[in-house]
């Protein structure tokens, strides 16, 4: 399995791993401040009535779109202002400022159902007593809003040191913020994203494995075995392949892997193209053999041919992971409704990573438009031209550039109803 790894380009040297493994073996332990006993569990309520509510008040008190309340709504709900209101006025009372507000509530909704008085305000007295000024605060609480959803006045100082200082980018000393910590697997975590942190992994990633559960972070052999093995790909710790790619190797072992690179191999696939697959979309070796052959079922149903299919997974893997009905639907707007041959769309699998709703209908509709309007010289556009753009460069190309104000209007309409 080591040497089918290996197989991927190697970006990064041997000998700078080293210096990696160094700093793993030297990192200072500490508690891990994310352990399941330490975190508050702000369990949402439920109900149609509720999520109404939630989403008006969202979207009238912090000015979120109606899309963003509705997705939050289903993840917390309340029928009534007082508690939110709550919550709202002690963050404001706090110098938060209405902007860092909404991004607190976006990222992290469940605060909007906490008791304030009983639990917010505490940890908030409690940051301040430790001689946290109001900015570093509302800098550190927009940023990771999750250190609010933890219990223990230890684990907040300790999350809070620990993310000040890597926020803040000051001298670490993690040996102060373990001394009388727990030991053993809780300070795996924070020790491992030192190390990430020291690859260059920017703040967003390495708060994102901070407040999770991810398995990766949390181990220790395992965590350094799998972290040379992606580095030595080449995958580039400011991206977020690194952190797929770390998660799918620490959950796979040796025999998993090399079983999947045989089942690629079974549908015409060689090993130079599982990782190059790989590199790509990390998340291609965890698609189960069923998902495969009913993807290549579905694609070839849909006429595209053995060959045809395995050239777009080359250059588009997620194509081998898509559900049925994705694939379907947006083949029959491309090919029957636009009339798009299918080989512009073998020539471009891009396109089913695209939204049906957002991009592809939109403006194909515009399209079909100038096309009954004989603005287009009866030739349609590549697939390219359309779908690959920008939505500003397509607007500036296929709306906005008419002289014609009316048709821009109506053009315009067209795009947003769509």
């Amino acid at each position: 399995m080591y040497a089918l790894i290996l197989h991927g380009r190697r970006l990064v040297q041997l000998q700078k791993w080293c210096n990696f493994s160094l700093s793993v073996q030297k990192a200072s332990p500490i508690s891990n401040f994310f352990s399941s006993a330490s975190a508050a569990c702000l369990s949402p309520r439920v109900g149609r009535k509720g999520n109404n509510f939630t989403v008006s008040y969202l979207v009238d008190s912090l000015c979120l779109t109606t899309k963003l309340a509705e997705s939050i709504s289903r993840k917390v709900s309340f029928e009534d202002k007082n508690n939110p209101d709550s919550v709202l006025n002690l963050l404001t009372s706090h110098g938060f400022t209405g902007s860092q507000i909404s991004t607190i509530i976006r990222d992290y909704p469940q605060l909007l159902i906490a008791d304030a008085e009983k639990s917010l305000g505490p940890k908030l007295q409690f940051l301040q007593s430790r001689g946290a000024s109001s900015s570093e605060i509302t800098e550190i609480v927009s940023s990771v809003p999750e250190i609010l959803g933890k219990k223990g006045h230890k684990t907040i100082s300790v999350y809070y040191d620990f993310i000040k200082d890597t926020l803040l980018e000051k001298s670490s000393k993690n040996e102060k913020l373990c001394h009388s910590l727990p030991q053993g697997n809780l300070e795996n975590k924070i020790r491992n994203v030192s190390v990430l942190r020291e690859l260059g992994m920017p703040h967003k990633l390495l708060f994102s494995l901070l407040i999770s559960d991810s398995q990766p972070v949390c181990g220790k052999e395992k965590f350094e075995e799998t972290l040379k093995k992606v580095v030595e790909m080449g995958f580039d710790p400011t991206t977020s392949k690194f952190v797929e790619a770390l998660q799918v190797i620490y959950k796979m072992n040796e025999k998993t892997i090399e079983e999947k690179v045989h089942l690629y191999k079974s549908l015409g696939f060689d090993v130079g193209d599982v990782w190059s697959s790989f590199k790509k979309w990390p998340i291609s070796l965890r698609v189960s053999e069923k998902k495969m052959l009913d993807s290549i079922e579905t694609f070839l149903g849909l006429g595209f041919s053995r060959d045809e299919f395995a050239k777009m997974v080359k250059h588009f893997p997620p194509c081998i992971g898509l559900s049925t009905e994705t694939v379907k639907k947006k083949t029959e707007f491309l090919v029957k409704k636009m009339n798009w041959p299918l080989k512009a769309v073998v020539s471009n699998p891009a396109v089913f990573g695209y939204s049906l709703e957002k991009r592809i209908v939109p403006r194909g509709n515009v399209i079909k438009a100038l096309m009954s309007k004989g603005l287009m010289r009866n030739e349609l556009p590549s697939i390219s031209c359309v779908l690959m753009c920008t939505k500003q460069v397509f607007l500036n190309r296929y709306v906005a550039n008419h002289v014609d104000k009316q048709l821009v209007t109506e053009l315009m309409a067209i795009y947003r109803a769509s």
